[in-house]
């Protein structure tokens, strides 16, 4: 079995909603300050067997897979998270700006909002990512309105042209 595959084994147990809240807010703490380290060496990645970056960042090898599944689309290179074993050699060459809008996606505050941030990306440049993540999840309808001007150009509303008989 895989570590990834035991990593979902661990998160997908059967438990009481207060051991899945545990298991979480103890993962997540882990997280938090494997990201402060991350970001405290913006310009120096992480490199070696996974089995080393695991002890760097204070996890097991399975948590670390866990670790790889969050930050793996917001690296430079991703990794195939079935094929990962203790002696894959990983670089976390971490892509900042897909970091932060990833982080916007899981709603992440924890980890977007760390003072690391701040030496990485300026205020500015993370609005504009905000920004930009807002008008992606934006809904947009291609549905014309009825008293929209007809897209056939007749200058006639859509309700008195090509909608007539809809």
């Amino acid at each position: 079995m895989s570590l990834f595959s035991q990593w979902q084994g661990m998160a997908e147990a059967q438990k009481t909603p207060q051991e899945t809240q545990a298991f979480w807010d103890e993962y997540f703490g882990i997280e938090t300050e494997a990201y402060k380290k991350i970001l405290a060496r913006k310009n120096d990645f992480f490199k070696g067997q996974l089995s080393e970056l695991a002890g760097e960042f204070e996890m097991s090898s399975v948590v670390f897979a866990g670790f790889m599944d969050g930050i793996n689309t917001s690296l430079v290179k991703k990794y195939d998270l079935e094929k990962l074993k203790e002696n894959t050699d990983i670089t976390l060459n971490v892509d900042f700006e897909k970091l932060y809008y990833n982080m916007l996606e899981c709603k992440a505050k924890w980890l977007y909002t760390l003072s690391g941030w701040d030496d990485i990306l300026s205020d500015h440049h993370r609005r504009e990512i905000r920004d930009q993540w807002r008008q992606d999840k934006q809904a947009v309808s291609d549905k014309i309105g009825r008293n929209s001007l007809c897209p056939c150009g007749s200058g006639k509303k859509y309700k008195k042209c090509c909608g007539a008989g809809a």
